[in-house]
């Protein structure tokens, strides 16, 4: 595990209110918004509190039993994530309808449940709708719904637990150099397409974000950290291309962690007979998977903050 301390050094630059102003007063002037000193003023401290909030959940995860970690990591990162939102959306929360959660969990089975073929349903309203459009301009995602092993197939941190419990393949890493990624003949196997149609296919999935170059090479251009179906690895720094072309691998991976942490965090509040269960008879595959996710969900929620909060500077 990567220490998270460097993280919340990192973020702690925005703890102070004349620092947090001047940022937040750039990012208002990038919207041309007329009124970005008052804004910026106003919102200058509860941009700091959402991340001192965030910080203090996910620090007290850090030593929580894993009984109740899905409930603080999930908090936590809602924090954090509101504190994005105030970066894009200065008037945030114009209305009640942002503050739900803006996710449901389906009713569960008693019999033969698996996580990893349980879905949530995206709702038209609540925070996670706001900020995927605000933030990621990602919309539509109303009604949609999510498998979690589709959604965790897309962190490709999770590629090697995949692997050992599975069997399966869910990354393919891509060679790179500096900002240069190239993509292999396995690959193209995997997707059955030739070296044209992949680097159309990766374009248009990219949003015309990466530069082709000679054919194979993808450059990566500055400040571009998050780039579904290609994704990094913050534990090896390496870019990866989703083996999976499900609708999940569309989404902008901190999106993704906010569904996983969602589901997971109702689970352990109101599935307590068989959250417990999984805890301490470790029967089924989904433990490991479950238990390493919430490894990973102690770092790597902070980074991708860190890398949005970063790129506006």
């Amino acid at each position: 595990m990567i220490s998270p301390t460097p993280v919340w050094e990192s973020l702690s630059c925005f703890h102070s209110a004349e620092m947090a102003q001047k940022y937040l007063k750039k990012c208002y002037q990038k919207l041309s918004l007329k009124e970005a000193d008052v804004q910026s003023y106003n919102n200058c401290y509860p941009f700091i509190y959402y991340l001192e909030q965030g910080e203090l959940y996910f620090k007290q995860a850090l030593i929580t039993p894993l009984s109740i970690q899905p409930i603080l990591l999930f908090y936590g990162y809602i924090h954090l994530i509101k504190a994005c939102v105030l970066t894009i959306d200065p008037f945030y929360p114009q209305n009640t309808s942002v503050l739900a959660h803006g996710v449901t969990s389906r009713k569960r089975k008693k019999q033969q449940y698996s996580f990893l073929k349980d879905e949530i349903k995206i709702q038209k309203n609540g925070l996670l709708s706001h900020f995927a459009q605000e933030m990621f301009h990602v919309k539509h995602l109303e009604a949609e719904k999510f498998q979690m092993g589709e959604l965790l197939s897309q962190i490709p941190e999770m590629n090697d637990t995949f692997q050992k419990v599975l069997n399966k393949r869910t990354q393919f890493p891509l060679a790179q150099h500096d900002q240069t990624l190239a993509f292999s003949d396995e690959i193209l196997d995997h997707y059955h397409m030739s070296e044209d149609r992949f680097v159309h296919f990766i374009k248009e999935k990219t949003d015309n974000k990466l530069e082709i170059k000679d054919g194979r090479q993808l450059i990566v251009k500055q400040k571009q950290w998050d780039l579904p179906p290609i994704r990094l690895d913050i534990r090896n720094n390496q870019f990866s291309l989703s083996a999976d072309r499900s609708e999940a691998s569309t989404l902008p991976e901190p999106i993704i962690h906010y569904l996983l942490l969602y589901n997971l965090s109702m689970i352990a509040r109101y599935e307590t007979e068989w959250w417990s269960e999984l805890l301490k008879s470790n029967a089924t595959d989904d433990y490991p998977i479950i238990k390493n996710f919430l490894g990973l969900s102690l770092e790597k929620p902070p980074v991708l903050i860190k890398n949005y909060l970063l790129s506006k500077i």
